[in-house]
């Protein structure tokens, strides 16, 4: 049974705060809309001019401090507008939000609609306009090309004349003939002729947003006024209940209050449900379509800049709203602004993320818009269904499942999947007549005793609906079967809304379900954690990351940055010493519950997409609510006021009798502080734009400082000195990020641009004043302004040129004072300065973010063949050649020109080099060279590449190679001599040196220990090599081949010990062994005396036949290594090991103490070996090529 409440407490449990009017002052007069951006060409009825705040109740409230300055913006945006009787003047509503500097919102509903002009002073006021307009457009249309300057009327001579106009002027100034010209047939007003109009704004405020039922207040009050019968009572009677009477209603409870013409009921979910949500979801799917609202959706969570476009104001609000309803649990941490007014224009000038929309004005288009930075931002068109999201836009996870979903949801509820369909099919109403014979059948079965529970509540909404629509019909021609109709499509479009919501939430539930066991809880108390807070990471990134679907990383890694997820993780810790948030508690106890049923997966990297399952339990309880309220408000009543006053004037709102509006409210001079962003006065906007300089030069102390710590933390993981807590595509976001900073700190208060992104624009601007700075933009045709002004930035970043090239760019004073505005963040030297010395930190770390990133565009590459120097007898080569290879393919054969050692190429970007190919062609004994090293510099981003060799190549010296597989390792960029010091990142492997390679001479100072200690080692980094990311694994080949390899310790293990006939030791090779084993064992098969494993014997035979017979000349060392490579792909090498080891020949070669007759060592090398088998094993062509296994 429903009780009756009252709201007599503090405004913070009421239903509303305000209630407030604004519309023309006719004690001010009219004042021009100097910002509204309109031409004085226009008719003056076609005008904007300044509104007011009329009245607004009560004076203040204790938490919510009333802000008039931005109510009066925000339910006037384009400020009065006027009418004759011959234009249309349909009442239209819209809503906008406040937003206050703690971070709470109010909500204002505007009822805005036309009202007759009373006033003579401002009639005449209108009339002296239009007979300057006629004068000026007259005057410009029979002079010759005048000047602009000359033909327009000032702003302020017009506010002069209107203020200075009287009553008295009105008869003269009417007694002159209005000539009909062509400027003035769209819009011209006489006195003596046409009723004026002007618009005027019902607006009331409250704490949540009760969309649906303060549209029905507010619908209901101006019918009131409009009508030719007075309302039951006063109007002041129900503006003071709506105020003082009538609470919110609790959570998960409803609540019935009477407007002027009949009962409203609002609700509010309960602590279980989703948190209120009254926009229509519905509407905003139906206006961008599903897969636009989701990409619009992922834009808001990645924080880009989002801008809504529209011609209304509701539907700014509707997708705004929408959209944030969508966010839970997570909440928007920027500037929120669905409607911006045109004094606050100066706002798309932010250089923070921002979820803005401003009006389209007729015939408009995105292109007349001033917008200064486009690089990150989200245009959203929604009078045309369009969504132009910012480029490199991730997909959300399970994008296409997730469309599929909420097409499936929509249709159940008759709405079209796509952008532009009408929003709902609603079923024909019944006929009034038998409507109303149903409603009377049905309260003789009350009066009978023949109605249940559920039979009385219909009743009771039918007898509701009876009386709001006057029995058969009302003033608006509304029935009862229409009225029950709408408020049918409400409930449904309610329950739509919570099942979309649900469908988005079970997303995230699914997505962060484990979440809380990646928080990082290190301080111990709060005050620690407030001290640290900028330099702790609360949660682990990494460790997160790799346990999800590789198709999720990339938009995952991207949201991890975000406010918006720090927000909730910070929460989440300082749960620990204080409350949770709401949202957080709720999603929370939903994780909870999808643990208790065992919902979540074992293996969440290999999730499968599930369908929300508690869609129509979803909704039950909200239904409930909506079909019977739980509480009844006071009704309105008569109040003390003064005799004559709430007299009814049909179409005119009434001066509200202040006294009594006021009456039971008490003020607390404690106050919330109001946001400086909705201040349109200068001082404030000064204040707000040096916010944004403080918090630019703050966000990229912050992000280099990060980048830094997560660059060299790596670097310590590659030399062994810590754990990973960072993947390549972490650092790819990093960077990322680092670009979205430097588009948005050139787009602060840029005002001359070219294109998309605001660094190329000046970028241009410079190189055409200057033609100094080099610049990649002929790298790649394919890429756009945004894309050339980050590849620009990859490249500086890589050759350590940014701060440089940025100090450069900015030492064109005169050219910043043209392109910017003084506040810009470029026109700020000291905050500049600082800028610079943080980005010049990024020089102390390596980066090979462009040669990853951009793997499209084309590189010029120059190789210099280096032969010993110490040899002074001439070395000659026939016809040699190269081939490169690096992360992303190899440049193909190419040759050499004759009598020379240098070659220039130009092939597809190779990425980081890895191996490189050197041969020459068979051409006798006197073609052969001691090479020293290859060298291979990328002309593009100066990185030089060393391939040691320390060989012969040629037939008839050394191992007869003609052909050589060489280990590459990038050269520091202090030089050769520089290449053993540490700065930034560490060596890398290179090919193994001569000295090691060709005898047992030097195996033999190696003991026992050294060798097994190396070999362990050496497949401990193959070993940690494939437990890391696979974004941030290194190059496998080095690994296996190059110095310190696992190649080069199974040839230190198997030369300790061996016999050698030689006089001088310098030319043993391991595979002239293999080769005798490989004959021995073929020999022994064929007399049938073969005792080993035919099936090992055989694959060792022939894999070493195959290698004999390829086509390429590599020599003896090259065919050891390729031996031992297919070998450990194929996870051979551990029997070979135990065949070699046990073949009688090895007693013959080897001595007693060699580690190859050594049981217990070979066994123990056999079991490290195999720990690699579980690792699947991808050789480089350049080792396999000609070898068919």
């Amino acid at each position: 049974m429903s009780g009756v409440t009252s709201a007599t407490g503090s405004a913070s449990c009421r239903f509303a705060q305000y209630f407030v009017v604004c519309g023309l002052d006719t004690e001010t007069g009219l004042e021009p809309e100097e910002l509204a951006g309109e031409s004085f060409e226009q008719s003056p009825i076609r005008r904007s001019f300044k509104s007011k705040v009329l009245s607004h109740y009560p004076e203040s409230t204790d938490r919510s401090p009333f802000n008039r300055d931005a109510v009066n913006m925000l339910c006037m945006p384009r400020g009065l507008s006027f009418r004759s009787q011959a234009d249309s003047r349909d009442s239209r509503f819209h809503s906008f939000t406040v937003a206050r500097d703690d971070g709470t919102h109010s909500y204002g509903f505007v009822h805005m609609y036309y009202e007759e002009v009373t006033s003579a002073q401002i009639t005449a006021a209108m009339q002296t306009l239009h007979q300057m307009h006629h004068v000026e457009h007259h005057s410009t249309s029979s002079s010759s090309r005048s000047t602009s300057s000359a033909s327009s009327p000032s702003t302020s001579s017009m506010d002069s004349l209107v203020s200075s106009l009287d009553e008295s002027d009105a008869p003269s100034l009417a007694e002159r003939p209005l000539m009909a010209c062509l400027g003035c047939t769209s819009g011209s007003f006489q006195p003596a002729r046409d009723t004026l109009y002007v618009s005027k704004a019902l607006c009331l405020l409250t704490p949540l947003p009760f969309l649906l039922a303060a549209r029905h207040f507010l619908s209901q009050l101006h019918q009131a006024v409009t009508s030719h019968a007075a309302p039951p009572l006063p109007l002041e009677s129900y503006i003071h209940n709506i105020l003082y009477e009538v609470p919110a209603p609790p959570p998960g409870r409803s609540l019935r209050f009477h407007g002027v013409q009949g009962p409203i009921v609002c609700q509010q979910p309960g602590p279980e449900e989703l948190p209120l949500g009254d926009y229509p979801l519905g509407e905003a799917f139906s206006l961008l379509g599903v897969e636009n609202l989701v990409r619009l959706l992922t834009s808001v969570l990645l924080e880009t800049q989002v801008l809504l476009y529209s011609q209304d104001y509701q539907r700014l609000m509707t997708v705004a709203e929408g959209i944030t309803t969508l966010l839970f649990p997570f909440q928007w941490q920027h500037i929120y602004l669905p409607i911006l007014p045109a004094p606050l224009h100066h706002l798309l000038d932010a250089p923070v993320p921002f979820l803005m929309g401003i009006q389209r004005r007729d015939g408009a288009q995105r292109s007349t818009l001033d917008l200064s930075n486009e690089a990150n931002l989200c245009f959203v068109d929604i009078d045309n269904h369009c969504v132009d999201p910012p480029e490199d836009l991730p997909l959300f996870p399970d994008q296409l499942e997730l469309i599929q979903e909420l097409n499936e949801v929509l249709l159940r509820f008759g709405l079209q999947p796509y952008g532009g369909a009408t929003t709902t099919m609603p079923a024909p109403a019944a006929p009034p007549c038998l409507s109303s014979l149903v409603l009377e059948d049905l309260m003789e079965d009350r009066r009978n005793g023949n109605l249940g529970g559920e039979e009385l509540a219909v009743l009771e909404r039918l007898q509701a609906l009876a009386r709001r629509c006057g029995g058969g019909g009302m003033a608006g021609g509304k029935t009862l079967g229409r009225a029950f109709e709408e408020e049918e499509e409400e409930l449904k479009a309610a329950k739509m809304n919570v099942q979309l919501r649900e469908v988005f939430a079970g997303r995230f539930t699914s997505m962060f379900g484990r979440y809380e066991e990646f928080v990082i809880h290190s301080a111990p108390d709060l005050e620690s954690w407030l001290c640290n807070r900028e330099g702790t990471s609360n949660f682990d990134k990494g460790s997160f990351l790799s346990a999800q679907p590789a198709t999720h990383l990339h938009f995952l890694s991207r949201f991890l940055e975000t406010a918006m997820f720090s927000s909730f993780v910070d929460s989440k810790v300082l749960s620990r010493w204080a409350d949770r948030e709401p949202l957080q508690r709720m999603f929370d106890k939903r994780l909870e519950r999808e643990r208790l049923y065992n919902t979540f997966e074992d293996d969440p990297g290999n999730r499968h997409y599930r369908k929300c399952t508690v869609l129509h339990e979803s909704v039950q309880a909200m239904e409930r609510r909506l079909l019977k309220a739980d509480h009844t408000a006071i009704h309105p009543h008569l109040l003390d006021m003064r005799i004559g006053q709430g007299r009814h004037q049909q179409g005119c709102f009434p001066r509200l009798q202040a006294d009594v509006l006021a009456q039971g409210h008490h003020t607390n001079k404690r106050s919330l502080c109001q946001s400086k962003l909705l201040d349109p006065s200068p001082s404030a906007v000064t204040q707000t734009q040096r916010g944004f300089v403080e918090g630019l030069l703050r966000e990229c102390r912050v992000k280099t400082r990060r980048m830094l710590m997560e660059r060299m933390g790596k670097e310590s993981v590659e030399l062994g000195q810590g754990e990973a807590n960072i993947t390549g595509l972490q650092e790819n976001r990093l960077i990322h990020s680092l670009c979205e900073l430097l588009e948005r700190t050139w787009g602060h208060g840029l005002q001359l641009k070219q294109g998309r992104s605001a660094l190329w624009s000046h970028l241009l601007h410079y190189q055409a004043n200057e033609e100094k700075m080099e610049s990649p933009s002929n790298a790649d045709g394919g890429l756009s302004e945004v894309g050339q002004a980050r590849a620009w930035i990859h490249l500086a970043l890589e050759k350590k040129l940014l701060s440089q090239h940025l100090k450069l760019l900015l030492a064109n004073h005169d050219l910043i004072r043209q392109l910017y505005k003084p506040y810009a963040f470029l026109l700020c030297e000291e905050e500049r300065e600082q800028f610079l010395f943080h980005l010049l930190s990024l020089n102390t770390v390596d980066y090979l973010c462009f040669t990853r990133k951009f793997t499209s565009i084309s590189i010029p590459y120059r190789v210099v063949i280096t032969p010993m120097k110490k040899l002074s007898i001439a070395m000659t080569m026939s016809n040699p050649w190269v081939c490169v290879s690096g992360e992303l393919g190899d440049s193909g054969v190419r040759q050499i020109p004759k009598n020379t050692q240098e070659i220039f190429f130009q092939c597809q970007n190779l990425g980081r080099l890895s191996t490189l190919q050197l041969g020459q062609e068979n051409s006798g004994l006197l073609a052969k060279c001691l090479v020293d090293c290859v060298i291979v510099h990328n002309e593009i981003t100066g990185h030089t590449y060393r391939f040691p060799c320390g060989r012969w190549l040629g037939k008839g010296v050394g191992d007869g190679s003609l052909e050589r597989v060489l280990i590459g390792q990038l050269v520091s960029p202090g030089g050769e001599d520089d290449s053993g010091r540490w700065t930034g990142t560490p060596p890398e492997q290179g090919s193994p040196p001569q000295s090691g390679r060709t005898g047992s001479l030097g195996s033999l100072e190696l003991s026992s220990v050294q060798v097994q200690e190396d070999t362990r080692e050496a497949v401990n980094n193959l070993v940690k090599h494939f437990h890391k990311a696979e974004q941030e694994r290194g190059n496998l080949t080095a690994l296996l081949c190059g110095e310190g390899g696992l190649v080069r310790s199974l040839e230190q293990f198997l030369l300790h010990g061996f016999k050698s006939s030689r006089l001088f030791q310098r030319s043993v090779f391991i595979w002239d062994f293999v080769e005798k084993v490989v004959v021995s064992m073929e020999t022994a098969d064929q007399m049938g005396d073969l005792l080993e494993s035919t099936e090992l014997c055989d694959s060792l035979c022939h894999y070493a036949n195959a290698i004999n017979a390829s086509p390429r000349n590599i020599g003896k060392e090259g065919k050891f290594q390729l031996l031992v490579c297919l070998g450990i792909r194929d996870r051979l090498l551990p029997q070979w090991l135990h065949l070699l080891a046990e073949c009688h020949l090895t007693a013959v070669q080897y001595e007693k103490s060699a580690l190859v007759r050594d049981r217990a060592a070979v066994h123990t090398l056999s079991r490290v070996l195999h720990t690699l088998h579980e690792f699947p094993i991808t050789l480089e062509t350049a080792l396999v090529k000609g070898v068919d296994l």
